[in-house]
């Protein structure tokens, strides 16, 4: 049985995007550092391997992140944002939508991307996860590593795609 892992230092070479929401960026500002950090701490050239992208929020993320997986310039796409709930449904709307639209592009395009989206109850609960008690910005740099270097191993194992229709060339000629 052969047994296939992402590692976390196969970083020559390595393109990475970040789609970044501003809004929230207190938060979102420490997830890019905790992000940049984990990069830099594996070898990753955080000014020349990694391309870096702002939008206004979390919801126009997908749309950005969808366009850069079908260049297939990047190994992974990492989503960077934050979406806190407060007294109306507009949470449940946008957390749904961006989580929906990142998960698309990854089954649509084959390329990695990461969900670094904060989906949090409270200000609290957010500032917890960029950097009080933790920072989640480190975990998603580290699953953008793991999967484009698992990615690169399943795509070794396949030619690549050929349609398997015959030429015109090869067809047997019509006896109308």
């Amino acid at each position: 049985m052969t047994v296939f892992e992402g590692a976390f230092t196969d970083v020559e070479g390595l393109r990475l995007g970040i789609v970044i929401g501003r809004f929230n960026d207190l938060i979102v500002g420490k997830l890019l550092d905790g992000c940049q950090d984990a990069l830099k701490r594996h070898g990753v050239n955080v000014d020349t391997q990694v391309d870096y992208f702002w939008v206004p929020g979390s919801f126009e993320i997908p749309v950005v992140v969808h366009q850069l997986a079908q260049t297939q310039r990047y190994d992974a796409l990492i989503c960077l944002g934050a979406v806190i709930r407060g007294d109306t449904p507009h949470f449940d709307y946008v957390a749904a939508e961006v989580a929906k639209g990142i998960a698309a592009t990854g089954f649509q395009t084959g390329v990695p991307v990461v969900f670094g989206i904060l989906t949090t109850d409270n200000l609290q609960q957010a500032i917890e996860r960029a950097g009080v008690k933790s920072n989640k910005g480190w975990e998603y740099a580290m699953n953008a590593l793991e999967m484009a270097s698992l990615m690169r191993q399943v795509r070794s194992l396949r030619p690549p795609y050929t349609p398997s229709l015959p030429r015109v060339a090869d067809l047997p000629e019509s006896r109308a």
